[in-house]
């Protein structure tokens, strides 16, 4: 196919040609006429509307060739545009499938990230009634560690008072025995005595 610098210079040619068959014709019109012999207007007038007719033909073509490469160049320009739109297409597809497998990883890190918040408010709970559960067994102790607290005390007292009173007990058997004794020695002195008497 030829290029376009070979189709603008055959145009200029053509219509150059066309341009000088008409000029042809109208000076060989001109010079008949000056002439001033018919025959020679006439075969000056059948020569102009041949030259007329070629330079129409070639204007013609000339046209024709220009309505064909400017189709042409549209052909050409709706394939490049064609081809423009179809790479736009696939990059287009290519993005939008990038986009989607990365909403599709940040969906799935947004499930994941909020179960794991799920489990960790799970174990928050757990640990925090594991918390109040120790909280009240704490509670519980320390109240039974005072009460425990107080009955030492009180065991504590009655204890004091059970030495005190052991010690009375023992200080009142220590007189109750030097009595007993005492007693006992009157006793052996009193059955003694008869004894002695009647000896």
């Amino acid at each position: 196919m030829s290029s376009p610098q070979t189709r603008r210079r055959q145009r200029s040619t053509r219509l150059v040609v066309a341009a000088a068959l008409v000029i042809t014709a109208a000076v060989v019109v001109l010079g008949a006429v000056l002439s001033a012999s018919v025959t020679l207007v006439s075969v000056a007038a059948v020569l102009a509307v041949l030259l007329g007719a070629a330079a129409v033909r070639i204007t013609h073509s000339e046209l024709v060739q220009a309505r064909r490469d400017a189709a042409a160049d549209r052909a050409s320009q709706a394939q490049d545009y064609r081809r423009i739109t179809e790479q736009r297409s696939r990059e287009h597809r290519e993005y939008v499938d990038a986009m989607a497998g990365r909403v599709g990883r940040a969906e799935q890190a947004v499930t994941e990230l909020e179960s794991a918040v799920v489990a960790s408010q799970g174990r928050a709970a757990e640990s925090i009634r594991k918390l109040n559960a120790e909280a009240r067994r704490a509670d519980l102790a320390e109240s039974e560690g005072s009460r425990l607290a107080v009955a030492l005390e009180d065991s504590e007292e009655r204890a004091a008072e059970a030495i005190v009173r052991v010690a009375e007990l023992e200080d009142e058997n220590g007189v109750l025995r030097t009595e007993n004794d005492a007693l006992r020695s009157e006793l052996d002195i009193a059955t003694s005595w008869p004894a002695a008497g009647t000896a």
